[in-house]
């Protein structure tokens, strides 16, 4: 199969990348940053309106990852726009939605975390012996990794993304993609539910002895036995109340959703149920 972007497309998608987060909000944080991105490449595969306004709305949902990581599922989600056919576009947001939470993971360990603390020290090193060497080393060495490698990654997940899709063309290789990267995305969601959202309850239930009638010192608490039947159930009970809210109003109430929760929280708080 011909391709259909350019270099010169790749190139303006890469620029568009290192903007990705101006247009961050807090209903689909890169989601807006990511259709702009990607956009060039939208237009040139889909000359039809219609093909084009449903590949639009495709890339409006939820979508957040390390900028790096960024760079990689942009390119290869403009090779499966490209090259796959109509019945095997539902794969496409399933794969961004596994791919950028490790991606994000990694690019935030590599990056973030290992890099810019080395460049960081060297140059202070310098700086701190009176070299105006120190922070133009880190500004060059640290963009040689963060800048240079974001328009390698753009390049590299389209191409290697194009030559992965033609060699499959006649195999469920998008299907079981799909398959996996739902797996992983849920598995990404459920650590983040354990892990981010903490929802107890002080809550106990005083137990009458059969015998006198008295309470005596048999008390339940609640939350102690939640986590024995299940870890984490009223954080899980949560998240999913507010996922079907949002679902249903097409996230439409998502500020007043937050600001109920937040009175709500305060008045449960107050009557010691949370």
């Amino acid at each position: 199969m011909e391709q259909k972007l350019t270099q010169k497309d790749l190139w303006v998608m890469f620029l568009r990348l290192n903007t990705m987060r101006i247009p961050l909000n807090y209903e689909t944080l890169q989601g807006v940053g990511f259709l702009r991105a990607i956009s060039p490449a939208l237009e040139k595969i889909y000359p039809d309106k219609e093909d084009l306004r449903q590949a639009m709305l495709r890339h409006t949902v939820f979508y957040n990852s390390h900028v790096n990581g960024d760079a990689a599922i942009l390119g290869l989600t403009a090779a499966m726009e490209e090259a796959t056919g109509p019945d095997e576009k539902e794969g496409i947001n399933p794969l961004k939605t596994g791919l950028m939470g490790p991606l994000a993971g990694l690019g935030d360990s590599l990056v973030k975390f290992t890099w810019v603390p080395i460049v960081g020290s060297i140059g202070a090193s310098f700086a701190l012996s009176g070299s105006i060497i120190g922070p133009i080393f880190m500004f060059i060495m640290y963009n040689v990794v963060n800048i240079v490698g974001r328009y390698f990654a753009v390049i590299y997940g389209y191409r290697k993304g194009i030559e992965f899709l033609n060699e499959n063309q006649n195999s469920d290789i998008i299907h079981r993609i799909s398959t996996m990267a739902n797996v992983v995305g849920l598995m990404v969601v459920g650590s983040l539910i354990a892990s981010v959202i903490k929802v107890v309850t002080p809550l106990e239930i005083a137990v009458k002895s059969n015998v006198t009638g008295d309470v005596g010192g048999n008390v339940i608490a609640v939350q102690e036995m939640l986590d024995k039947i299940m870890p984490s159930f009223l954080s899980l009970l949560v998240t999913f109340i507010v996922y079907r809210i949002l679902k249903k109003n097409q996230g439409k109430h998502a500020a007043a959703l937050i600001i109920t929760m937040m009175v709500l929280t305060i008045i449960l708080k107050y009557f010691g149920v949370l």
